[in-house]
């Protein structure tokens, strides 16, 4: 197929061509310098120079390349995950994701693209018993950060699913981890664990679903072929934060985390953070494993 791939430098973008390139896939990469689109060349990718914001030049990219698909695999991130970076990074973050989606889509529509795959979240999941399906809401009740961000992500699905002009696939994955990413001993958090800056919060009941970067762009690339909708691309050990986060410290040569009660890091850092140590709900990647024949790694740091 010919794929257009736009967020190609993001932490999936690097092994999703990867993956892609291996299947023979002719994949043509949305990038907005020169600089990025040296970058990603060398990973034996064409490139195509567009901003996702400039509905125009998006048109006019996808109008040249005239892909099969196209993979939105867009974000705003921060190098650092911080509370102050992410908090400055959130409103560009937002616009990219779904502004950036809405001109794609109607370049693909134009053009006659009939799949189209967006990257969407599966861990902020309403809370409930059990890890969560796939036809479960998300959390729009929860902390301020992350309801918003629930009602984006169910924004930007609604804009591809259940429709008949176009076959549309929400990939809802966990926590990235692996090379590229935060979550690496050498990454941002393995920094912030051995500096003692995370810590476990109440009684660490979070669940949290995670997923190595490299099955997330194997199941990315298994979803050229499956049917419509959405898929949890979790891995099979959702795990609460009082486990994972003293595995991490180990895994990183870093001591044992502190630990906070929930009113001291209520206070020290929000609502968000409290959540997230101790509100998460894991997520069930059986749909997955069933349609896309997936078959997710151990989690890195429990694995041993």
């Amino acid at each position: 197929m010919r794929v257009l791939l736009a967020g190609a430098t993001g932490a999936i973008g690097r092994p999703l061509v990867r993956r892609l390139r291996s299947d023979g896939h002719d994949v043509i990469a949305m990038v907005r310098s020169n600089d990025s689109a040296t970058a990603i060349t060398a990973d034996a990718a064409e490139a195509v120079i567009a901003d996702a914001l400039d509905a125009a030049a998006v048109r006019a990219a996808v109008e040249r390349v005239r892909p099969d698909v196209i993979i939105n695999e867009l974000t705003s991130l921060p190098l650092h995950y911080t509370p102050s970076e992410m908090k400055a990074a959130a409103e560009r973050d937002g616009r990219v994701r779904l502004e950036g989606n809405r001109n794609l889509l109607a370049a693909g529509l134009t053009t006659g693209v009939r799949r189209f795959l967006v990257q969407s979240s599966g861990f902020w999941y309403a809370p409930g018993s059990g890890l969560a399906t796939e036809a479960e809401p998300f959390a729009f009740d929860a902390s301020p950060a992350i309801a918003a961000g629930s009602r984006r992500y169910a924004e930007l699905e609604s804009q591809i699913l259940g429709r008949s002009d176009i076959f549309g696939v929400a990939l809802r994955y966990g926590f990235f981890y692996g090379p590229g990413t935060w979550y690496t001993p050498e990454g941002d958090i393995g920094d912030q664990v051995r500096s003692g800056q995370l810590s476990v919060i109440g009684t660490g009941s979070a669940v949290c679903s995670w997923i190595h970067i490299e099955d997330a762009a194997n199941a990315t690339a298994a979803a050229l072929e499956s049917p419509p909708g959405a898929y949890n691309i979790v891995d099979g050990d959702p795990v609460e934060q009082r486990v994972w986060l003293p595995a991490f410290a180990r895994l990183c040569g870093a001591p044992p985390p502190p630990h906070l009660s929930e009113e001291e890091a209520l206070s020290a850092f929000g609502a968000d953070a409290v959540y997230y140590a101790m509100r998460l709900r894991g997520a069930s990647n059986q749909k997955a494993v069933q349609q896309l024949d997936f078959h997710p790694r151990r989690l890195e740091w429990l694995a041993g």
